[in-house]
């Protein structure tokens, strides 16, 4: 009695594990479409709307989507296969279904100058070994970098040329000269991207040029100004010198992914202000700026009006009135001539 009691429940174990357990095997209508280059499968089968409505969503999506990824697994099983490194590979064929690319075909790199220099010449780039003799340590070691071979950065000592200042530093010389030749190597590589980008040369401050335009002199001496630690705001300006362009303040924008409450209260507000009766705008300020504006085109006005003593002015040409008053053209009249003191 206790062997068929524990048959019963191996056999109850079993059953419920193949039940766990869904088969391999997924029967369609319609059989579905592969890709396997591009590991694309194309379900083509109408849902079942009554199972959909019957079932819940989630799982009616999930079973389907488990039916399906287990029909391309099939197929991907078909293929031939072979072993690389203890894993089982299955060699996929060329894909038929032309994706869309999200980015265009990256343009050729654009030759730099040296390039151009060296085809034009001939010149081929040869390949140096690493490792380098040197004379001091009497080994090898590396050409460039950390430790490289024949380093006159780590001389205590450096022997003054005859046609140079006794006292001058020779170690800050040699200092100053690297940051010079790292400098002008990065404005090389700034100009080569940006020739091949059809841009003007970017950087600050003047540029090595022969002669310079005062809108490079303008940009350089604001670059100078901002370059403290207040960003220029205790600067003191020359007496003619204009404020900077583009120096206001920058407009901030709401991001288009963020507090969405915050967006929906906006809109609330807006809705709000809408639909109340009540006028936003400030009738006493406004009726105030209407009466400034109508009594300065009266002024105006007045002033363009003549008075009652006529008109003011030089006229040329014989007039209408009478000899001898402003404006009469007799003969003879005579200029009226002023007595100086003797």
């Amino acid at each position: 009695m206790a062997s068929c009691s524990v048959e019963d429940v191996l056999a109850r174990a079993e059953k419920e594990e193949a039940e766990k357990l869904k088969s391999i095997s997924v029967h369609k209508e319609l059989e579905l479409e592969f890709d396997l280059g591009n590991l694309l499968a194309s379900d083509k089968n109408p849902p079942d709307v009554r199972e959909f409505k019957q079932q819940k969503k989630e799982e009616f999506l999930r079973s389907l989507a488990r039916g399906n990824t287990q029909l391309l697994i099939n197929e991907l099983w078909k293929l031939p296969t072979e072993r690389v490194e203890e894993v089982i590979v299955a060699k996929l064929p060329d894909p038929s279904t032309r994706l869309p690319r999200e980015k265009p075909v990256p343009k050729p790199r654009a030759p730099t100058k040296w390039e151009e220099f060296a085809k034009l010449k001939g010149i081929q780039k040869k390949k140096k070994t690493n490792l380098v003799w040197d004379d001091v340590h009497k080994e090898w070691k590396r050409r460039w970098g950390y430790k490289r071979a024949n380093d006159d950065t780590k001389e205590w000592l450096i022997e003054v040329p005859a046609t140079a200042d006794p006292n001058e530093d020779q170690f800050a010389k040699r200092v100053k000269a690297k940051k010079e030749r790292v400098a002008k190597n990065e404005l090389n590589r700034l100009k080569n991207i940006a020739r091949a980008q059809k841009i003007k040369v970017p950087g600050a401050g003047l540029t090595p040029a022969s002669q310079q335009s005062k809108a490079e002199l303008q940009m350089a001496m604001q670059v100078a100004k901002t370059s403290t630690a207040s960003v220029g705001k205790f600067q003191d300006r020359l007496p003619k010198e204009k404020p900077a362009r583009n120096t206001g303040k920058k407009r901030k924008f709401q991001p288009l992914i963020g507090d969405f409450s915050s967006e929906k209260q906006k809109q609330l507000d807006m809705l709000k202000i809408m639909d109340g009766k009540k006028p936003r705008l400030d009738i006493t300020k406004a009726v105030n700026k209407q009466m400034r504006e109508e009594d300065v085109e009266s002024g105006s006005k007045r002033r363009k009006t003549p008075g009652k003593k006529g008109r003011k002015g030089n006229f040329s040409g014989k007039g209408k009135g009478k000899k001898g008053r402003a404006g009469g053209g007799g003969k003879n009249r005579k200029p009226r001539m002023k007595q100086g003191k003797r």
